[in-house]
């Protein structure tokens, strides 16, 4: 029999594969902060060609993050074999959800070239950042699952200025997030623990790299926060100002995470919330960006049953 799936039930597939791509940051991390990054010498085996290594935590730790990944590429294969059954079925969810999918292997494969190299900071740092674009698609593929995209469907700009200023505000977010990876691959959490070949650094001094991420953080949230005064007075759709108040709140919660561990000499547990809030923010910023065009909800996918409100009228049509 020809089974097909329906708009809402594909939306679960999507959300897990969001939630999936969150955890994978966030395990990778913590392989790094509990020295566990050289657990497993070899890739993809563990040590000597065999699947597990010896029963040791640092092992475990490695081997648990490579399960993760596995577990990572079937979800993300059944989330692409579900938009091929979402009836009716749309372009662009199956792209995204393949995107997932090469995305996923290109990160396993990457990781190895990390475990081969015995933790090279660089690679390390692109291995982050392919992460956190992991998560971008996974969220505007959650996203996606539940409006209508496509020929014939509302796509309304809801301002336009905004909509612009939104598109440039990944700039200094990208800045951001590169100069927040090599203060990190600066710092004194390399992924190694004693017994294990030490892993490098990157060549800049630790002071100064936290001091340069923390003037492009300054520069993000000054224009976020001007961003948020800018959306408020012009009374601009309400789907726009929740969208940058959350941005503004994970921001200084973000901030105030990282001068308190530069304060305290970077202890691992604040490391992780910092990078738990890196993701958030990644999050806020894509969910931001899709706020700027209205969409109608899918079919059975509604949060309740009501008219359009103001939030979801263009705000150049509003008087």
């Amino acid at each position: 029999m020809n089974r097909r799936l329906v708009p809402h039930v594909f939306r679960w597939f999507a959300f897990a594969s969001f939630l999936s791509m969150i955890l994978i940051v966030l395990s990778g991390a913590a392989v790094r902060l509990t020295g566990s990054g050289l657990g497993c010498p070899d890739w993809p085996t563990c040590f000597h060609g065999r699947v597990t290594g010896s029963w040791s935590i640092h092992p475990l730790i490695e081997y648990a993050n490579r399960m993760v990944t596995v577990t990572l590429v079937i979800l993300t294969g059944v989330t692409f074999v579900a938009s091929l059954m979402r009836l009716p079925r749309r372009r662009d969810l199956t792209m995204l959800a393949g995107g997932l999918i090469l995305g996923v292997i290109a990160d396993a494969v990457l990781g190895g070239f990390v475990v081969y190299t015995k933790l090279n900071p660089w690679l390390v740092s692109m291995h982050m950042l392919l992460s956190l674009t992991m998560v971008v698609i996974a969220a505007v593929l959650y996203h996606r699952s539940k409006y209508l995209y496509g020929p014939g469907t509302r796509n309304d700009v809801r301002d336009p200025h905004f909509r612009r200023v939104a598109q440039l505000l990944w700039v200094p977010f990208v800045v951001l997030l590169i100069t927040g990876t090599v203060t990190t691959g600066s710092g004194p959490h390399a992924g190694s623990s004693q017994g294990q070949v030490r892993a490098k650094r990157l060549p800049f001094a630790f002071s100064s790299a936290a001091w340069v991420h923390s003037l492009a953080a300054v520069l993000f949230i000054g224009i976020v926060v001007g961003l948020l005064v800018a959306i408020w007075r012009s009374g601009a759709p309400k789907a726009l100002q929740l969208g940058v108040r959350r941005l503004v709140i994970i921001s200084l919660v973000q901030a105030a995470i990282g001068v308190t561990q530069y304060l305290t000499h970077v202890p691992a547990v604040l490391v992780e919330l910092h990078v738990a809030g890196a993701v958030s923010l990644t999050i806020g910023m894509t969910q931001f960006m899709l706020r700027q065009n209205a969409h109608d909800r899918e079919p059975g996918t509604e949060k309740r049953s009501e008219t359009i409100n103001k939030a979801d009228v263009p705000f150049v049509l509003q008087s």
